[in-house]
């Protein structure tokens, strides 16, 4: 039977998992839990999960040079997430384990956070609901409706392609800014991201993470926006520039921004942000619905009912450098 180790902490098990998953991995082998309540890294993670051939690790889980040197036992480093940028898939290589990614299961759930916050920002949802449970009355002000809006979506992937669905839906006018995407739909409109930040009511980013794009929402980004218009960042913290974003409210370039994620640990929304009165901040909870979650959840299943098959499983990310699967094949 093969050992698997599941790094999640106990609030990550229950959110991010789920018992459903567990059950499942459990028929396949001996299934260990990570009991201490924190997050391991290198030794300390290798020392855990000791004599185990499979890990399946959640995104805060780094897997490291370290680690890798110190599990001679481990086969496979399986990764309950799409983003495999903390897990060291050289050394991985180095060392003849397979490292795999979970297919993206979070995009109705990240659109329709989209949305939201579109709603919030344009009527007060959040600003009225804070001033009556303080006990005041808030003014009724004029809001804007999303119906003949203009949505800016920058990068194409996904969740940009949903949420240009759900825009349409709405009776806004989509504007999309892609440079590697081909926009095939007639109803929708690709510019350039200049072109798009000058229109765009609300700018939504949805780009990947890269070193390339690395602070790509930046002041000169900012600055190309309407006074009118909104930002709202779904993707990474590290797309923006938060300096920036900052100074753009302060002097009122922008009317207002929203975050599910940002620079603080877990990809959460920095504390400098989140707490301003022009920002509503959400704790990376986008994607934590139990379809999106249970959907990747059931990926790590299936990579890890096909490991202990002896077949290699969908998503992986370094085959041809994963010489210790043959360790699977022979059990």
């Amino acid at each position: 039977m093969a050992r698997i180790f599941l790094t999640h902490v106990p609030d990550m098990l229950a959110n991010y998992y789920g018992p459903r998953a567990v059950a499942a991995l459990e028929k396949l082998g001996e299934v260990r839990f990570n009991r201490t309540g924190q997050v391991l890294t290198g030794p300390a993670l290798a020392a855990a999960a000791q004599g185990c051939e499979i890990i399946v690790s959640d995104r805060q889980t780094p897997g490291e040079a370290d680690f890798f040197a110190a599990s001679p036992d481990v086969v496979a480093f399986l990764r309950c997430a799409v983003d495999i940028r903390n897990i060291d898939v050289a050394a991985a290589s180095a060392a003849g384990v397979l490292v795999t990614h979970a297919t993206p299961g979070f995009t109705a759930s990240v659109a329709e956070m989209a949305v939201g916050f579109m709603v919030d920002l344009a009527r007060g949802v959040t600003d009225s609901a804070s001033e009556y449970r303080r006990g005041g009355t808030p003014a009724a002000r004029m809001g804007r409706q999303l119906k003949g809006s203009s949505l800016g979506i920058v990068g194409y992937g996904a969740i940009g392609q949903y949420l240009a669905e759900l825009g349409k839906a709405l009776g806004m006018s989509v504007l999309v800014s892609d440079p590697h995407k081909k926009v095939a739909d007639k109803a929708l409109r690709q510019v350039e991201l200049a072109a798009l930040l000058a229109e765009a009511d609300f700018v939504v980013c949805l780009v990947v993470a890269t070193p390339e794009t690395e602070n790509l929402m930046n002041a000169a980004v900012f600055a190309r926006m309407k006074p009118s218009a909104y930002f709202i960042n779904l993707s990474r913290g590290n797309l923006v520039d938060e300096a920036a974003l900052a100074d753009a409210l302060d002097r009122k370039r922008i009317a207002g921004a929203a975050m599910d994620v940002g620079r603080a640990p877990d990809q959460m929304p920095s504390l400098a942000l989140a707490r301003r009165a022009d920002v509503l901040a959400t704790p990376h909870s986008a994607g934590l619905t139990p379809q999106a979650i249970e959907h990747q959840a059931f990926d790590t299943v299936k990579q890890a009912t096909e490991l202990v098959a002896g077949r290699l499983p969908p998503g992986a990310v370094n085959a041809a450098a994963a010489t210790r699967l043959a360790r699977l094949k022979k059990a």
